[in-house]
């Protein structure tokens, strides 16, 4: 009993040191009276979390002051926030009101943990749909940014201690986080945490790879900051000649972000080269930032090469989350392309901390993108019609996308994502001009709606008052505002000629004697297999369902129903599964409870025995199993949370999965003859399909092989590419590309 008394006290003391830690990181921003108030918050959130604990067994007060030390020191918000965060928790899960907070803190810190306490739900395992919830969380950032802001922090802490989660929780959670958390992070210019998030949802999602780029990372440090040191050197003696203060230094690039480069270059580690950044930051006043940062670029690439393609100037037109930097790549000491990042103090300060620095160098914000870009999603949310996950992908490409800048004929500039079209345009500027658009001049040149903005361009817009907006137009606008304008008037121009279809239909009905009802409505769209009775009008006012089709219809239903001819493909079937399977059911364990269930393999990540998988429960197929790092398992996760059941391998018996390998090599005489010894002789693996390409001397294949398990596919690989004149051996992630 006695030792428990010491650890209660040691906990006390490290309760204390971590408040103490919390004063000192809010320090800048305390005004007179501050520091009572977050306090107040303090003893409030002790209190009320007195008896919880967390997963990890730490009391649960060690999240609340971290989250506000998050918000203090690495996102730079003031008191209010630092007392919301404090007190994040208490209305959801104590017996504290919203009314208690009121009365102790007022109006404001009141409205924010309401707009928490409601977005705290958003990723509840049991929501019925994570986007749904989603939508919501951002109709309260309309409200307050400072709720996203703290929700953030939340959320890093939370991937921070993630480590005594169960796995399909860790899934999950990282899942969400790369797929919502970490672009809003990088919306809103907080770029230090979105990198954080990124890396760690990889460390969950991929560990492997995760571990293999940290331990690569690691093994070249020393030369690299050898490396950094000889480049800065001769940068820094010139600058402080010429009178310009600067701090410089090395950044490396991300973990996720150097996979992302390896999987979209499709080279190996080796062969990223830009596994680090030189920052440049200068001391500058307000007035003089702009050309002090031009005066830097001029002595660095004095000093080295510069590559004329890789300039990047976002000093002249800053991106819409406030980002100002300029970016060039130059040729280092030894021969390879290096980025320079050249900023001043305060750019630097809004890169890392995104809006919340904006409003300390900002009295007004008014101007600030993150007001138009809130005005956006407000826009966005305003369209009752959309459909919650069309617009979470509609969202998140917004969200994602770099910027380009338009200008009007008057030489106003109109901010738009990157590849967005004539008719994105004409929607930005207003519904109208974009329903009615029928053209465009770019450059005083006449192109089509489709034509893709270039920065810089000038755009005037034609329109037309007999145009009306085409189900085609939505295959090229980007921009969610034009994605929502037009399906809302398509939707009411359907919905216009369905009105005449249901009169057509009622009349035809009649003369076949068929009852008008719902039943029967509900039964014929269901025949002709149409997702609803309004497509069934629409189709039948479009001439596409006429008299002939309703009396197939209706001599089907004539046929008695359960027809046994279905009924005995359904055992053929169940019987093929059976045989297929022999014994294999009990080679993938399932669920919470690890029970052996029929599950079905998907085919988009075609998963062997061994991969990291779970189980997705679909609405008609039963269970399906994916890969863990499947293209689609992100969106799955993030979405459908509550769908996902654990998986894993069992050793039972050896038995046969097809998979795709991807060859590339010197195209040589009797290559493929030596590939296939190694496949069908040396490993006795039977091959499905073969598919070669030859370039100009390269060659590319694809083969599909049957393998037992991922250590029998990494020991073929590894053979194949001891094969002379071989270059690679990968496989593939999604089967149908192949087959």
């Amino acid at each position: 009993m006695k030792e428990l008394v010491i650890d209660l006290e040691a906990e006390k003391t490290e309760i204390l040191k971590r408040y103490r830690a919390l004063l000192r990181a809010s320090k800048s921003t305390l005004q007179k009276g501050d520091k009572r108030m977050i306090r107040k918050a303090f003893d409030m959130a002790l209190e009320s979390h007195k008896d919880m604990r967390r997963k990890s067994g730490e009391p649960y007060i060690y999240h609340p002051i971290a989250v506000a030390q998050i918000a203090a020191e690495e996102i730079g918000l003031g008191t209010t926030s630092i007392v919301c965060a404090l007190l994040h928790d208490v209305v959801e899960d104590t017996d504290v009101t919203l009314d208690d907070i009121e009365q102790e803190f007022g109006k404001k810190v009141a409205k924010i943990i309401d707009g928490l306490t409601k977005i705290s739900g958003v990723f509840d395992t049991n929501s019925s749909l994570q986007a749904e919830n989603f939508r919501k969380m951002l109709l309260t950032l309309a409200d307050d940014v400072r709720v996203i802001l703290i929700k953030l922090a939340d959320r890093l802490h939370n991937m921070r201690t993630m480590e005594f989660m169960p796995r399909d929780k860790q899934l999950k959670i990282s899942s969400e986080t790369i797929y919502l958390y970490a672009p809003l992070a990088h919306r809103l210019g907080l770029y230090a945490i979105k990198s954080e998030m990124e890396d760690l949802s990889m460390k969950y999602m991929e560990r492997e790879t995760y571990q293999f780029i940290k331990n690569k990372l690691n093994e070249k440090k020393t030369e690299r900051e050898k490396f950094i040191r000889d480049f800065i050197e001769p940068v820094k003696k010139v600058l402080s000649a010429q009178g310009l203060e600067a701090d410089l230094f090395g950044r490396p690039k991300s973990i996720h972000s150097i996979w992302n480069k390896m999987k979209k270059k499709s080279v190996p580690f080796e062969e990223v080269y830009d596994l680090f950044a030189i920052r440049v930051i200068l001391d500058s006043t307000p007035e003089n930032e702009k050309a002090d940062c031009w005066k830097a670029y001029s002595i660095v690439t004095d000093l080295y090469r510069p590559n004329p393609d890789r300039l990047r100037d976002w000093i002249s037109s800053p991106k819409a989350n406030g980002y100002e930097s300029l970016h060039t790549t130059v040729m280092g000491p030894r021969g390879q392309w290096v980025e320079v990042q050249i900023r001043t103090k305060r750019m630097n300060e809004i890169a890392e901390k995104g809006f919340a620095a904006h409003w300390k160098y900002k009295e007004s914000s008014t101007d600030s993108g993150l007001d138009q870009w809130v005005q956006k999603v407000r826009d966005m949310l305003k369209n009752p019609d959309s459909n919650a996950l069309e617009f979470l992908d509609d969202f998140k490409m917004n969200l994602f996308s770099d910027e380009i800048f338009i200008f009007t004929p008057k030489g106003a500039l109109i901010q738009l994502p990157l590849n967005a079209t004539a008719l994105d345009f004409a929607f930005e500027i207003h519904t109208d001009v974009g329903a009615s658009c029928i053209g465009a001049k770019v450059n005083h040149k006449l192109v089509p709606l489709s034509y893709k903005l270039q920065n810089g361009d000038q755009v005037e817009v034609i329109t037309s008052s007999k145009q009306v907006p085409k189900e085609d137009w939505l295959s090229f606008v980007v921009t969610a505002k034009a994605k929502a304008k037009i399906k809302s008037a398509l939707k009411e121009e359907k919905r216009k000629i369905a009105e005449d279809g249901k009169e057509i239909l009622e009349r035809k009905l009649k003369s076949l004697k068929i009852t008008y009802n719902s039943e029967n409505i509900h039964k014929i769209s269901y025949f002709f297999k149409l997702p609803s009775t309004q497509d069934l009008f629409f189709n039948v006012a479009k001439g596409l369902i006429d008299m002939k089709d309703l009396k197939e219809y209706q001599l089907s239903e004539k046929v008695v129903e359960n027809k046994p001819q279905d009924k005995i493909d359904n055992e053929q079937l169940q019987g093929l599964l059976r045989n297929i399977k022999a014994k294999d059911s009990d080679i993938l364990l399932i669920g919470e409870d690890m029970q052996k269930i029929d599950y079905k393999l998907a085919a988009c990540c075609n998963p062997i025995p061994g991969d990291d998988v779970f189980g997705f429960i679909t609405v008609s197929d039963g269970i399906k199993i994916h890969r863990t790092n499947c293209p689609n398992a992100t969106k799955l996760m993030a979405n459908y949370g509550y769908r996902v059941v654990k998986a894993r391998w069992t050793n039972q018996q050896e038995l046969a999965f097809l998979t795709g390998l991807r060859i590339t090599g010197i195209d040589d005489v009797g290559l493929i003859n030596r590939l296939t010894t190694v496949i069908s002789h040396d490993f006795k693996v039977n091959m499905r399909s073969i598919t070669v390409d030859s370039d100009n001397g390269i060659f590319e294949g694809s083969i599909m092989v049957y393998v037992n398990d991922t250590e029998h596919l990494d020991n073929l690989i590894k053979r194949l590419k001891t094969v002379n004149g071989i270059t690679s051996v990968a496989r593939f992630d999604a089967i149908d590309k192949a087959s």
